[in-house]
Parts: structure tokens; C-alpha cells; sequence
């Protein structure tokens, strides 16, 4: 701030003055000016007294909310502090926690993935399944009833082909698709035809060649054929004979001949001895008629061959009975009958049972014309065959 002037420069403005007259009338009234000029300065420095206690007071105040904002900061940094330090402690444990989540949720995600996975893998072949449930099913029938009509053509085995026909048409009634009507209609006509033709017991022609099999060897062969021994009479004597034709009681003629027994000794003895003489005579020679005269001559070894040429003539004929060969059967029968009246001895009762047995299996009919299941077949193909 600018200070008034003081005495010495009132007296060197005294001076001035009276140096300078022309100028002296112009400050004529310099006392009034300066106590004004103090009062100013008072007021001036009462003013500067109260702005300064005034910025006293205020710094005070500042200084006092300063320290208290100081205070308040430096706890609120202290809590801020412990908080922070809280929440470090819970963000790490969050993290753990985050980690261990993630974790588990990476494996949740990758069963979730693998069970998809299976799942669609399930979806996709129980599709399949459904899909191709129909064809393989029609594959499995188709299939049957090939080998059936193989079985049926091959071996005539009709009761094979009907039971096949039924499987497969109790296989197609489960399923509800109108589209199998057809198939199923083929089926019926076929096992109509199978149930129509005449039985023909084929069982039973079998086990009667097995039987002639059995029997060929108790048959006796022309060439074993061996003197038949007759029966032993009993020996009496020609007196006993007459005696017994007279109708004298053995006892009255025993007591009658008791003196003469050495005679019917001698008798019983002659009677004897002739008649094994003549018996014997008789048997030495014996006259047949044979047709085939070498049959006569067979050795031991061409006789067991003659047997087993019979049996297999019999087994090829049992062979073509079951695969329905009615020529071969009846060529086998006709050459095992010669073969039997070529070597065998016919007036043997064996030799006649096992010509009637012949008799009977020949006169079996076996010409059946037996059906194809080619209608079964065609219709079970040509519904695969469809787009």
C-alpha cells in the first residue's frame, strides 16, 4: 500500500511552494486533505485488520476441516485398505472357486458332449433299425424260404417247406404294413398247394429197407446150402410093427416074447443099421434146377461180396427214395430182387420174407410232382426290389 507523505515532505513542499508562488493558491487546503487521507489510511487498515482475521478465521476453519478431511480419508484409506485386502482375499477365493467351477463345468460339458454323442448315435441307429427292420426281416424270409424250396426240390421234404411257410408268415402278421398283404397272400397259395398233396410215408419205406438190410445176413446162399439131416426115428422091430398094427397090448406081448428078446435085439439092430444106410444114400445125391449155375461155385470171399453188393444195391435204393428219385429207386429194388433169385436160396423162409418185403416197398408210389415256392419267392423279391 502507498504511506502518506510525511512532515519533511510537507516542508520541502513548504519550500517548493514558497519557491513556486504561482503554484500555492492551488494546494491551500493540503491540512484537510492528509486528515482525511489518515482517516482513509485507518479505515484501510481496520479493513485490512478484519480481512485478515476474517482469512484467519477461515484458514483456521480450513485448517481445521483439512485435518478433519485428513482424518476422515486416512480412515476411510485404512478401511478402504482392509476391505481391499478382504477383497482380494475373497476375489482369490473366487477364483479358486471359479477355477474348480470351470473345472467341473469342463467336464459336465465334455460328458454333455459325450452323451449327445452317444445320443445321436442311439437316434441314428434306432432309425436304421426302424428302417431297415422291414428289409431284414424280408432278408431272413427270403432266405428261409430259398432253403425251404432247395430242401423241397433236392429231398421232397414237404413237411420242412410247410413249417418254413408258416414261420414266415407268423414273422410278416406282426408286422401292421398293409404292403405285406401281398407277400403274405403268395405264402398262402404255396402252403395250400404243400398241405394238398398225398401223404407218402417215406419214414416208413426207409426203416422197411433197413429191415431187408438187417436180414440179408441170416439169408442163406445157394452155394451154403448143406444136406438136410432128417429126423431120428425111433427103432422098433418088424415083430413090434406087426404087433402094434394087430392091436395086441404092448404088455400081453411082452409077456408072450419074453423068451425070444435076444431076437428082437437082432431085429432092432438090422432095422437100424439099414434104414441110416438108406438115409444116407439118399442125401448123396440131390438134383435142382438152377438158372445161374456159378451161384453154385461161390467161394467163402465172393459170398461176403455177394452180401455186401446186395446191401449197397438196398442203400443207393434208400438214398434215392429220400432224395426222390423214383428211376435210381426203382432200378435199385429190380436189381436187388435179381440179385436175390440169382445167390439166394428162395425156398428159405428168410429169402421169402425179404422178397415180400421187396414186393411191398415196390409197390410204394413215389411219382409226386411236388411244387415250387417260386410264388412266395418272386413276391418277397419283388417287394425288395421297389424303390
Amino acid at each position: 500500500m502507498n504511506e502518506l507523505p510525511s512532515s519533511d515532505s510537507g516542508a520541502s513542499a513548504s519550500t517548493n511552494s514558497s519557491a513556486r508562488p504561482d503554484m500555492v493558491p492551488q494546494h491551500a487546503p493540503v491540512r484537510g486533505d492528509g486528515a482525511r487521507v489518515e482517516q482513509v489510511r485507518k479505515l484501510v487498515f481496520a479493513g485490512l485488520g478484519a480481512l485478515a482475521l476474517l482469512l484467519l478465521a477461515q484458514w483456521w476453519a480450513s485448517q481445521r476441516e483439512i485435518t478433519s478431511l485428513r482424518e476422515e480419508v486416512a480412515q476411510r484409506l485404512k478401511t478402504g485398505d482392509s476391505l481391499t485386502t478382504e477383497t482380494r482375499v475373497i476375489a482369490k477365493s473366487a477364483q479358486d472357486t471359479i477355477k474348480e467351477l470351470q473345472a467341473k463345468v469342463n467336464v459336465l460339458e465334455s460328458r454333455q458332449t459325450e452323451s449327445q454323442s452317444q445320443q445321436l448315435a442311439l437316434e441314428q441307429l434306432y432309425q436304421e433299425l426302424n428302417r431297415n427292420r422291414d428289409d431284414w426281416a424280408l432278408a431272413e424270409i427270403e432266405q428261409v424260404l430259398s432253403t425251404a424250396s432247395q430242401q423241397l426240390q433236392l429231398a421232397g421234404n414237404v413237411q420242412g417247406a410247410v413249417i418254413a411257410l408258416q414261420n414266415a408268415d407268423n414273422r410278416l402278421s406282426r408286422s401292421d404294413k398293409p404292403q405285406f398283404i401281398i407277400i403274405r397272400r403268395a405264402i398262402a397259395k404255396d402252403l395250400e398247394r404243400l398241405k394238398a398233396l398225398p401223404v407218402v410215408d417215406l419214414t416208413g419205406i426207409a426203416l422197411r429197407l433197413d429191415s431187408i438190410i438187417g436180414q440179408i445176413d441170416a439169408m442163406p446162399l445157394l452155394s451154403d446150402e448143406k444136406p438136410v439131416v432128417s429126423a431120428t426115428q425111433p427103432k422098433t422091430s418088424r415083430r413090434a410093427q406087426q404087433q402094434a398094427a394087430a392091436g395086441v397090448p404092448a404088455g400081453a406081448a411082452a409077456k408072450g416074447s419074453a423068451g425070444s428078446d435076444w431076437i428082437a435085439g437082432l431085429e432092432n439092430a438090422w432095422y437100424s443099421w439099414t434104414s441110416e444106410m438108406w438115409s444116407e444114400v439118399r442125401q448123396l445125391i440131390q438134383v435142382r434146377h438152377v438158372e445161374s449155375p456159378d451161384a453154385l461155385l461161390l467161394s467163402p470171399t465172393q459170398s461176403y461180396y455177394a452180401r455186401e453188393n446186395l446191401k449197397l444195391r438196398l442203400l443207393n435204393a434208400r438214398l434215392a427214395l429220400l432224395t426222390r428219385n423214383e428211376a435210381a429207386f426203382r432200378s435199385d429194388l429190380i436189381a436187388a430182387q435179381d440179385a436175390i433169385g440169382k445167390f439166394f436160396d428162395t425156398r428159405a423162409r428168410q429169402t421169402q420174407t425179404t422178397q415180400a418185403l421187396l414186393r411191398q416197398v415196390q409197390a410204394s408210389n413215389l411219382s409226386i410232382e411236388l411244387p415250387t415256392l417260386a410264388e412266395s419267392l418272386n413276391a418277397v423279391r419283388n417287394y425288395k426290389a421297389k424303390p
